[in-house]
């Protein structure tokens, strides 16, 4: 059988954790990107703080590291990540929102398969996104070029449902409210006015 596999952190917390000013600018990704908390945050910036240290190390390597540094790129280009005429100075340029921007659930919200970056997260934990005809339930799947063309639904739903009927129910109660503002109250069944 052996022994079970040891599992690592797959992030890392920042060194000073009440800054006030890196708190407010979490916040707001973890709020723009429909995140589940900070982790999720942090594990898309240590794929960059790794992506950087790679383009460092291969910066101060020269020439000997040209064929590693190419297939950096080109993994990055592939994810949609940097641009197709990137190099290695571009690799230090990169944000957090980059790596943001090619998960499987900003993806589903921009295609328009979701009206909100939330809902995008519940179809995906839900089984109602397929990418390339395969179900993907991880809302940090990382998208690549060529499947971001092929995210669909697994079968038809309408996202809209849930909102016509809060839109009725929302004029039925401003039409009561009118009513009582001008008439009086609504008699009830079975009562004479």
């Amino acid at each position: 059988m052996g022994d079970p596999r040891r599992l690592k952190k797959r992030y890392s917390s920042p060194g000073i954790l009440w800054d006030k000013q890196r708190i407010k600018e979490e916040k707001g990704l973890v709020r723009e990107f429909g995140l589940k908390n900070m982790k999720e945050l942090w594990r898309a910036e240590e794929g960059l703080r790794k992506v950087r240290r790679e383009a460092r190390r291969f910066q101060s390597l020269g020439e000997e590291s040209i064929v590693e540094s190419t297939n950096l790129i080109n993994k990055l280009k592939g994810l949609g990540i940097v641009a197709q005429e990137a190099t290695i100075d571009d690799l230090l340029n990169l944000k957090t929102r980059d790596f943001l921007e090619r998960r499987l659930q900003t993806q589903v919200f921009k295609s328009g398969l979701a009206r909100t970056v939330k809902q995008a997260r519940q179809l995906i934990t839900h089984g109602f996104i397929f990418v390339d005809g395969k179900k993907v339930s991880k809302p940090s799947y990382m998208v690549n070029l060529d499947e971001a063309r092929t995210i669909s639904y697994s079968k038809t739903i309408d996202i809209n449902a849930g909102v016509q009927r809060e839109i009725i129910e929302e004029v039925k109660a401003h039409a009561v409210v009118e009513h009582e503002k001008n008439v009086g109250p609504i008699p009830e069944e079975g009562e004479d006015e």
